[in-house]
């Protein structure tokens, strides 16, 4: 077993045990692999273990990677026979890429064509620049509010007082479907502190929810990554956000180059 299928099926077997222990389907919990720091031949392991939801924090990553891995995709889809060694390959369920990280107004024609959701909606003029967008492609897409829980002002989301009223907004909008709440807690060393921010996070999704925002669609809460992401589905989350969980720690000499790069990123 690969140290990356060996780590996946712990991440599964995590997310099973705290669905389990608030009596919860772990089949209601939905896992997206973030790809920021890992290899293209790391993904398209995962894709042949069956695993098909990504995410990504920049935007001209998220598009080559997309690109790349739908290329590869296709090529396995023209070669059934090949395809058919990878005992979970099913080339019927295709890649869904998930915008995840801060998300510019002047970036969003960049992803709309090939984006299965954006999370990171922090303001009603980032909808407004969706939906005009979207409206041209002629397709709806789906997104999530942001919602600054925890009141940092290094992280990005909307204020709790906020949030209502922005997503009623987003609401009306034609071409895009307000599908829930995203939140992320400080970073901290013991995931239990994270608790608080998704209790709360959770509070709010619930009163939106029995206001009647979504029309129906409004039920996803993503909330809670690698370090605490156990906490987040205990307080309610049916979305988790996973990087180094599955793919490995990045060695820290790395970190620099890496963050240069996507500084320079046009």
């Amino acid at each position: 077993m690969s140290a990356l299928k060996e780590r996946y099926a712990q991440v599964k077997q995590h997310i099973a045990q705290a669905a389990a222990r608030v009596g919860r389907s772990p089949d209601s919990i939905y896992l997206i692999a973030v790809t920021k720091f890992a290899e293209p031949e790391d993904i398209r392991e995962l894709v042949e273990l069956g695993h098909r939801d990504f995410g990504e924090n920049k935007v001209q990553q998220l598009a080559q990677r997309a690109s790349v891995i739908h290329e590869w995709f296709d090529r396995m889809k023209r070669h059934p026979r090949v395809a058919g060694e990878r005992a979970s390959f099913d080339p019927s369920i295709p890649v869904r890429w998930h915008m995840i990280g801060h998300l510019q107004r002047n970036k969003v024609r960049k992803i709309a064509d090939f984006v299965r959701m954006v999370h990171s909606v922090d303001s009603l003029r980032l909808a407004e620049e969706i939906q005009q967008i979207a409206n041209k492609l002629d397709r709806t897409i789906d997104v999530l509010l942001q919602v600054n829980v925890s009141n940092e002002e290094s992280k990005f989301g909307v204020p709790i007082a906020a949030a209502g009223a922005i997503a009623e907004q987003i609401d009306t909008m034609i071409n895009v479907r307000v599908r829930g709440l995203m939140t992320m807690a400080p970073i901290c060393k013991n995931p239990e502190d994270a608790r608080p921010h998704f209790a709360r996070c959770k509070d709010l999704y619930d009163d939106l929810l029995r206001e009647g925002v979504g029309e129906g669609h409004f039920n996803i809460l993503s909330m809670g990554m690698s370090g605490d992401y156990e906490v987040a589905i205990e307080e309610g989350a049916n979305i988790v956000r996973l990087g180094s969980a599955i793919f490995g720690e990045r060695p820290t000499s790395d970190l620099p180059q890496l963050e240069a790069l996507e500084k320079n990123a046009p």
